[in-house]
């Protein structure tokens, strides 16, 4: 199938990955790319990517707030996309590369890529999306084309690109505020974790499982088949207790007790805000003001690699 990757050049880098990972698809001839970064020097470009529209099979939009902000993007190459999609002429696909307002433009009631829609970005390993956006096409790429209707795309709505200044204001913190932190950075800590597991899960030659021991704490286990089943054990614990070693606290261990730790976070403050302070025993920490999802992605790198696994 021709295809016609439509992306914004602020996202040229998840472009070039998404090329990576289409390669066996291409040596397969299954599908054959196209983007303006093929035009040759002298060429008409304005032409020379009408015609493409005007040929391609299959549309791929790389979907990001960059996108939706370009107005060439979204009312040039994705009304044409979706012109032919609804005479059945071509196939449109979203891949949702980033969290955007998406849901509220025409592609709305397309079937987006990577699995629901979820945003490349938001995935634990990119690579994972990356293959499932892969296997998609694959099947999609074997199925005849039907005429589908898809509402109409208003030409005259441009997003706007302007950016909105971010002001902070100077405060001080009290227990509460540390408190309620440290509730927040446990459950965003716990949510990575099990959406973590799922998605490793489903790796060729990986096994994961995630169980919550009690409502301040969860453990997890991933196993390398690859590696004899090489195995690692991880325990989290919300602190605030008598026996907690710090704010968060965990061990490299099935089932570890409360008070038994291989590491912790710390809540700490700037006179902005609020963040976690890492001390993780056996690794050497660069970055010491962590958000919430900072420190859980540090915690998931370091727990995994005791497994003999890790990801770009």
């Amino acid at each position: 199938m021709k295809t016609f990757i439509s992306y914004s050049h602020k996202d040229a880098s998840v472009l070039e990955r998404l090329h990576t990972h289409l390669a066996p698809l291409k040596r397969d001839k299954i599908i054959e790319t196209w983007y303006d970064r093929d035009i040759l020097a002298g060429s008409d470009l304005d032409n020379e990517i009408s015609n493409k529209l005007n040929n391609s099979e299959l549309f791929l939009l790389l979907i990001s707030p960059d996108f939706l902000a370009s107005d060439y993007c979204y009312n040039k190459e994705m009304h044409v996309a979706l012109e032919k999609h609804q005479t059945g002429k071509a196939r449109v696909i979203p891949i949702i590369i980033e969290p955007c307002d998406w849901l509220t433009s025409p592609l709305r009631a397309l079937k987006a890529l990577p699995r629901d829609g979820i945003p490349v970005s938001d995935w634990i390993n990119p690579n994972t999306a990356f293959l499932d956006i892969t296997k998609e096409l694959r099947s999609l790429a074997q199925e005849p084309i039907k005429k589908t209707q898809t509402p109409e795309i208003n030409r005259n709505t441009i997003t706007n690109n302007s950016q909105t200044r971010k002001y902070r204001v100077t405060r001080s913190f009290d227990e509460i505020d540390k408190t309620k932190f440290r509730d927040h950075s446990f459950i965003v800590i716990k949510n990575y974790f099990e959406k973590a597991i799922a998605e490793i899960d489903h790796v060729e030659g990986i096994r994961g499982h995630f169980s919550m021991a009690s409502s301040s704490s969860f453990g997890c286990t991933v196993i390398n088949k690859e590696r004899n089943g090489l195995a690692s054990h991880l325990t989290v614990h919300q602190g605030g207790t008598f026996l907690a070693v710090g704010d968060i606290y965990f061990s490299y261990t099935e089932n570890a007790p409360e008070g038994s730790a291989n590491g912790y976070f710390s809540i700490d403050t700037t006179e902005y805000d609020l963040f976690l302070k890492p001390s993780i025993f056996d690794h050497q920490i660069t970055n010491t003001e962590l958000s919430p999802e900072s420190a859980a992605e540090l915690l998931w790198t370091s727990f995994i690699k005791k497994a003999g696994i890790d990801y770009d």
